[in-house]
């Protein structure tokens, strides 16, 4: 698979997958394609995103260690990144739920995917409503001319395809089709 591209996946992009759609007994080929991709650097998760999955010390967790997924520490030319995602727009501040503590890494995943000219993957949408208090990640991409995409396009753009195989057979040998 040759690619010259590198996407900067969102914790979402991970979890919902592991939790819903993808989950390993439903679908091992992806979370096998992501850590193929992840050996090629590829794809590359920040290290908030790698803290956000790493606290809850479940099976993502413990896949996320062995997958050899890179991870991407803050240095001086992210945070800088960083400063001026904030800089360019005051309504950029908002993507960060200070009061709740959440979407901590999301500023983080835009600044990172800067930095190297990378494709942000998330499963967020945009925001659209004229008067909203909410920004999301989208928007943010779309302000500070980053691209951004959703795991179905991803896989699509990187051209995954999965194989499907029936585990299940019928007394007297008889394969069950549903």
């Amino acid at each position: 698979m040759m690619n010259s591209k590198k996407y900067c996946l969102d914790a979402n992009v991970l979890i919902e997958a592991w939790q819903k759609y993808y989950c390993p007994d439903v679908c091992p080929d992806y979370w096998t394609i992501l850590a193929e991709l992840g050996r090629q650097d590829i794809i590359f998760i920040p290290e908030m995103v790698s803290n956000e999955i790493l606290r809850t010390e479940d099976d993502l967790a413990e896949w996320l260690k062995s997958s050899g997924i890179p991870i991407r520490k803050i240095d001086e030319q992210t945070a800088s990144c960083l400063k001026d995602i904030f800089a360019a727009n005051p309504i950029h501040k908002r993507l960060v739920d200070s009061v709740k503590g959440r979407s901590l890494a999301d500023p983080w995943v835009i600044a990172h995917a800067i930095c190297e000219r990378a494709t942000v993957v998330t499963k967020e949408e945009k925001i659209t409503a004229l008067i909203s208090t909410k920004i999301k990640i989208p928007n943010v991409c779309e302000n500070m001319g980053v691209k951004w995409i959703n795991d179905f396009d991803f896989i699509r753009e990187l051209n995954i395809q999965f194989s499907c195989k029936l585990n299940y057979t019928m007394p007297h040998g008889q394969i069950a089709l549903f």
